[in-house]
């Protein structure tokens, strides 16, 4: 584990208690050398319930926070509130991680990617996936046979909360949630230089993110790739992607790995659990340690977002897109 250079504590604080923040919230306070120092929220509310658990502080707003002498801050809210929170941890001089997506669109994002490798400030974002032991075996498998072809799969219910099913404040299915799989498709293949997709409108009342969307993808490494993705259904149902290589194949979910070749297959499952893991790298970050291979900076998580951005733009004009 890491400790910073001064022997003292980690001091760390938190942006958005919902689900996702508190998941973070309580790995952070759970680590031997981690001080969680306060966290904030848009809502007073959610804030007050994690802190209590927590017993740490709450603080009114950002400003506050990024005032507390913090060595990183975690901003984990939805797609619609990022920006003016990342431009302030970098005015700040805080190192941040974020949780995916970057934002709804491109925009913002660059903006912030710009402002951030011109603070040369230590970044981080929540593609947890990219720490399982599993990804690294998947990797080294296609470093060695060829990929040829990729499907990229999302089928799932919409989540809870009220700002998903709205694209506006979403982005949508394939920015919010398929980010995780493009990621990896972009590891294990290369990456994705047009894409051409189409979309199944949404047949339920309040909600205009797609029931459904198909995509095409071409890869500079010469490989093709489909992705499909629903939101229509009760519960998850598939959630991962297969690659096809010269003499193997991987089929590859964030619990499981299987790997085909000519001597037949062998099926493994993670040993690490990435949600802790992304958290205890960027913890050895902030300790003044060396970032990881998994950890994903910021630039690394925009080609991603790109490539997300651009199959919602195909889909809804239906013209093929240069990411």
């Amino acid at each position: 584990m890491g400790q910073s250079r001064t022997g003292t504590p980690v001091r760390v604080g938190l942006v958005g208690a919902g689900g996702v923040g508190a998941r973070h919230a309580r790995t952070l306070a759970g680590f031997p050398d981690v001080e969680l120092v306060a966290v904030t929220d848009a809502v007073p509310g959610a804030a007050d319930a994690l802190a209590d658990g927590l017993r740490v502080p709450v603080v009114p707003d950002v400003d506050r926070l990024l005032a507390q002498g913090l060595d990183g801050v975690w901003l984990c809210v939805p797609p619609f509130a990022h920006g003016e929170l990342e431009l302030a941890a970098v005015r700040a001089g805080v190192p941040f991680l974020v949780e995916k997506p970057l934002s709804t669109g491109v925009a913002v994002a660059e903006e912030v990617a710009r402002a951030v490798a011109g603070a040369g400030l230590p970044t981080a974002t929540g593609y947890h996936w990219r720490h399982l032991d599993t990804v690294a075996a998947a990797r080294a498998v296609c470093a060695a046979h060829r990929p040829r072809l990729v499907d990229a799969t999302w089928l799932d219910k919409v989540p809870p909360p009220a700002w998903w099913s709205r694209r506006e404040r979403s982005g949508g299915q394939v920015v919010e949630q398929l980010t995780h799989v493009l990621d990896l498709a972009r590891l294990l293949v290369g990456e994705v230089v047009e894409v051409r997709a189409t979309a199944a409108p949404s047949s339920a009342e309040g909600r205009d993110v797609d029931d459904a969307t198909a995509a095409l993808l071409v890869f500079d490494s010469g490989a093709v790739g489909t992705l499909t993705a629903a939101c229509s259904l009760p519960g998850k149902l598939a959630a991962g992607l297969d690659v096809v290589c010269d003499g193997a194949a991987v089929q590859l979910t964030e619990t499981s790995l299987t790997v085909t070749t000519a001597e037949g297959a062998q099926r493994s499952e993670p040993r690490v659990d990435g949600r802790t893991a992304v958290d205890r790298a960027f913890v050895d970050v902030l300790a003044g340690g060396v970032p990881t291979e998994g950890l994903v900076d910021y630039a690394e998580a925009l080609r991603t977002h790109r490539v997300a951005v651009a199959i919602a733009e195909s889909a809804r004009t239906g013209d093929a897109v240069r990411p």
